[in-house]
């Protein structure tokens, strides 16, 4: 199965609030694209993505800890679409 990943608006959202590290947090089936959506968006946006390797059982479970990380901004991607 094939996701949209709107990676485009994610790479906007980076440059509009001029976030220089980003925590990219995936649910495991989406893991294996990691190292694909980490690369697309540094080469887009300059900015160092860090992956979050941690569990993800939905938009609710979010890593807080990434503020100790000095993340300037989390992207959570899920499997369905959150209006």
């Amino acid at each position: 199965m094939e996701y949209d990943l709107e990676l485009d608006k994610a790479v906007e959202r980076i440059r509009s609030e001029n976030a220089k590290t980003v925590c990219i947090q995936l649910p495991a089936g989406l893991k294996p694209k990691a190292a694909e959506i980490q690369h697309y968006i540094e080469k887009k946006t300059g900015a160092t993505v860090l992956i979050w390797a941690g569990s993800c059982f939905g938009s609710c479970d979010l890593p807080l800890q990434v503020e100790r990380l000095g993340v300037d901004l989390l992207i959570h991607w899920g499997h369905v679409q959150w209006h």
